[in-house]
């Protein structure tokens, strides 16, 4: 035989194709924590997306591509008016609910945003028919736990790739079982979500950041309801050697020839362990610096003139993503600058969403305080981010002054969001939710919507098209 003829032998699928099949269709969820942390999710992730629609540059994005489509038994957009095709809603619901960069976030060699998922679970949800809303808050334990455990080993943001990556390939798996879909179907659409290429991280970074970042979630739930579709409904055949195939795989094209690591099993782990964006929208890893100079406001702010320096101490994921000088071109570039979103604190004792618009920008004593950062690295900081039994999220501000005095050195290990302060921060993450459903609804809507939460065993057996009727 010619050694330049290609051996035609059809591979047995992957086994990163055939463990996330198996998990998604073989594994019962018994852990408590992870419904009631799924329940909280839940509440937190579309509070997200009611906070987004207060945004023109989210808005603009809803609704179905072509203006006064309609479509028979549409799915339903959380607080819009919009009833469209499951793969556009997907879309919709996840930009609504990635838009601020407020929802859950996962860290480790990669991370993001398990609860981008929402958008495929959700729509998928309302397009099949008898769904309760306890098969929502099981998929989304397995899409948590499929896009974290990938996430804990194996870094695509080092080869350039955008970790929605992640979302694409949890969505479909739990969408395309969802959906109906056998064994096979899983593995055959799951290669197809590795199969697409994947997007590159551009725009995260500087000099090109911009608000792709805050609809590339959206785009990636609504590829994988297709993908599950097209696999599903078509018939599609999949590709059982996606990653390993030389050459041409996913592993020799975009991983550098590295097959992927896995640390731990699929489980709950993940949805046990999420970390909640509580009480700022700015990206996590800044999360405990924000803190810090929130307490460190009273006493610096008619002192700003005075400062010599500002010393932000943090771990290496924060100063590799979000760390940056010079001009910052438009809100999603100051939401991923460490630097303006600890100087805004430090100014106004707060950060909101509002604080990346143009109008709060061109206060100059931002660039002031900007200019006097210095940052600098805490090598245990950086251990501890990856420890599995820790997974702090460590910053530290101090502040010293012209005239040789100093603040003390604020530091925050774990923000208000991580496993570690449960107790304290799902009283203000209730609050959160509270004030974003009654800042958009009537007093009557609200009041229901809110209501929704107080009895989990109700809201499990609840059919997903009551609950999504309540906010709408």
């Amino acid at each position: 035989m010619s050694a330049n003829v290609d051996l035609n032998n059809r591979p047995a699928p992957d086994t990163v194709l055939t463990d996330i099949a198996d998990y998604v269709t073989g594994y019962q969820v018994t852990s408590d924590e992870a419904y009631q942390t799924a329940r909280y999710c839940l509440m937190d992730t579309l509070a997200c997306g009611i906070l987004a629609l207060k945004f023109s540059a989210c808005t603009k994005m809803l609704g179905p591509v072509v203006p006064g489509t309609v479509v028979p038994n549409a799915v339903r957009v959380p607080g819009t008016p919009h009833a469209l095709d499951p793969v556009k809603a997907a879309f919709d619901i996840g930009c609504m609910v990635r838009w601020l960069d407020f929802n859950d976030t996962w860290l480790a060699a990669e991370w993001g945003h398990p609860s981008d998922n929402l958008g495929a679970i959700l729509s998928v949800a309302q397009y099949m028919p008898n769904m309760k809303m306890r098969d929502v808050l099981t998929a989304m334990i397995k899409a948590h736990e499929i896009q974290g455990c990938l996430a804990l080993e194996n870094s695509f943001n080092r080869v350039g790739l955008d970790h929605v990556v992640l979302v694409k390939v949890a969505s479909t798996a739990v969408a395309t079982q969802m959906l109906g879909g056998s064994y096979d179907q899983i593995v055959d659409a799951l290669s197809h979500a590795w199969v697409d290429g994947q997007a590159l991280r551009t725009y995260r970074h500087a000099p090109n950041a911009g608000p792709r970042k805050s609809w590339a979630a959206g785009d990636a739930t609504s590829r994988a309801v297709r993908l599950g579709m097209i696999v599903v409904q078509q018939g599609q055949i999949g590709y059982p050697g996606v990653l390993t195939a030389p050459k041409w795989g996913f592993y020799d094209v975009l991983f550098k020839g590295n097959e992927f690591k896995f640390q731990r099993p699929y489980g709950s782990y993940v949805m046990e362990q999420i970390l909640f964006k509580i009480s700022f929208p700015a990206e996590f890893h800044s999360q405990t610096a924000v803190e810090a100079a929130v307490q460190l406001h009273g006493e610096v702010k008619d002192r700003l003139n005075d400062i010599e320096k500002i010393v932000l101490t943090t771990h290496e994921a924060a100063i590799r993503i979000i760390s940056k000088t010079g001009p910052l071109h438009n809100p999603a570039d100051r939401d991923h600058c460490l630097q303006y979103m600890v100087a805004v604190p430090l100014i106004k004792g707060n950060l909101v969403a509002e604080d990346y618009e143009d109008d709060v920008a061109a206060d100059p004593r931002i660039q002031m305080l900007r200019d006097k950062m210095e940052v600098v690295e805490d090598k245990r900081y950086s251990v501890d981010y990856h420890d599995p039994d820790k997974r702090s999220i460590a910053n530290a501000v101090q502040i010293f002054f012209k005239d040789g005095t100093s603040t003390a050195k604020i530091e925050i290990e774990y923000p208000i969001g991580h496993r570690r302060r449960r107790a304290e921060g799902m009283p203000v993450l209730e609050a959160k939710f509270e004030a974003a459903i009654k800042a958009h609804y009537s007093a009557d809507q609200a009041a229901k919507v809110i209501g929704l939460f107080k009895d989990s065993k109700a809201l499990d057996a609840m059919s997903v098209k009551e609950f999504v009727e309540a906010w709408v």
